[in-house]
């Protein structure tokens, strides 16, 4: 007879369910998303020409759609081929992200497609590594709390431990690779080390000569993993990914899902050196990246597309520049918590103006800000060192703009004793909300 708690793995049955930031506010056409650090400037390509207001940004390999004027630069998708499996390799679109990447900034080596693992996002890499490199039921990775939620999904999926080494809540969320090498010479089941730089939720970018004294532990046998979704937001030349080339336990991980604006297509890379590459190539779904996932990518990352995509970097920066100055102003905002390497911030929300971070309040602008205002942050004050934070995508100008009135509006009503906080299964509430891995 079957009995599901019984044929089904331990591990798996007390699995939280997954919540991503589409589960509790969806996008209904008039929201503004500021939860998932995703690119209100939309998609980095650039496709010229004209269309009609029926159209979609990518027509058929024909080049027209409703006699409407073709693209000059606009990525053919063979949909009359989709009956086919896609390229397995990926050699081209990875030759795109190596050229992309080789500035010769860490090294003087070049990156090529056998250093690449290509995947649906960075979570295929996150899990794909441990898969590789961890035996289920024995073995732990390391993550540096407050960080990105995927990681301790990924154990408890394939049934790892993991230890915690949290990042100096003293210092920025610095890294700390003295504690975090103490840890590896006292656990040796440990065998990968997650490092998000920069960091999510802090924005913090991690020191290089921090990484290279992990990467420099004597006797540890394991895999450094950086995870850097957000690097493009940060100054130039910070991308460690050529390093590599010089470090062959080190796994740097990126997407086209935030700087490039292009979350939609799940495409993430894994840069490594060609040993570990070949593994996790190895063990990968025979057709992993879509026909349309790469004809898309391969446009993204085309010298007009990387110049647009540049081009909205500096309009996001802008506006991120634009909210340092501006939010402090609001009664009830208190400090800018971590870095500001991202195209988020975080920052507190005080039980008075002058007072001290509130959970509760914070959390109350947050369901406030969803619930009646329209406009969507991230709760993010049961993290570790982030005691009522709120973390908030920066969006375009108008978004900013009436993020800043909203938001002065509802700390209004909060400390007018409109808006009441507290109050019965308040703490559940905060876990709820904190529990969305974005």
């Amino acid at each position: 007879m079957f009995n599901l708690d019984t044929c089904a793995r331990p591990n798996i049955l007390s699995l939280q369910p997954y919540r991503c930031a589409r589960d509790d506010y969806k996008d209904d056409g008039t929201n503004i998303l500021l939860d998932a650090n995703e690119n209100a400037y939309g998609p980095s390509l650039k496709l010229e020409g004209t269309r009609t207001h029926h159209e979609h940004d990518i027509t058929s390999g024909s080049g027209t759609s409703n006699g409407s004027q073709s693209y000059k630069n606009k990525p053919e998708i063979d949909f009359l081929g989709l009956h086919r499996y896609p390229d397995p390799h990926q050699e081209d679109l990875k030759q795109l992200l190596c050229t992309f990447r080789n500035t010769h900034t860490h090294t003087i080596k070049d990156l090529s497609p056998a250093n690449l693992f290509v995947g649906v996002g960075s979570d295929e890499a996150i899990d794909a590594t441990l898969r590789c490199f961890c035996r289920p039921g024995h073995d732990r990775i390391l993550t540096c709390p407050p960080t990105y939620g995927m990681y301790a999904v990924s154990a408890q999926v394939n049934d790892l431990g993991y230890v915690q080494v949290p990042l100096d809540v003293t210092n920025d969320f610095a890294l700390m690779p003295d504690s975090i090498n103490s840890a590896l010479s006292n656990e040796p089941n440990i065998k990968v080390v997650y490092i998000c730089s920069p960091g999510n939720p802090t924005a913090t970018l991690v020191d290089k000569e921090q990484i290279r004294q992990v990467l420099e532990h004597p006797t540890w046998n394991g895999i450094v993993v950086l995870d850097e979704a957000y690097i493009d937001f940060a100054p130039d030349g910070s991308s460690l990914a050529e390093w590599v080339l010089e470090w062959p336990n080190l796994i740097v991980m990126q997407t086209l899902s935030k700087a490039f604006g292009l979350a939609g297509i799940r495409l993430g890379a894994a840069f490594t050196s060609p040993p570990v590459a070949r593994l996790l190539n190895n063990l990968k779904a025979p057709y992993n990246i879509s026909s349309p996932t790469s004809v898309l990518a391969q446009a993204a990352l085309a010298p007009q597309s990387i110049a647009k995509m540049r081009k909205h970097r500096e309009q996001i920066l802008e506006q991120r520049d634009r909210l340092l100055k501006e939010l402090p102003r609001v009664a009830g905002i208190g400090r800018f918590v971590g870095g500001r390497a991202s195209n988020f911030l975080l920052v507190e929300l005080l039980d008075k103006p002058g007072g001290k971070a509130s959970n509760e309040v914070a959390n109350a602008v947050y369901e406030s800000l969803a619930a009646t205002r329209g406009v969507v942050v991230r709760f993010r004050g049961k993290e570790f060192g982030c005691q009522g934070c709120l973390r908030i995508t920066v969006g375009t100008e108008p978004e900013v703009s009436r993020f800043l009135d909203e938001i002065e509006h509802v700390l209004g009503r909060i400390y007018g004793g409109e808006l009441v906080t507290g109050g019965p299964g308040e703490k559940e509430k905060q876990k709820q909300a904190n529990a969305v891995i974005s």
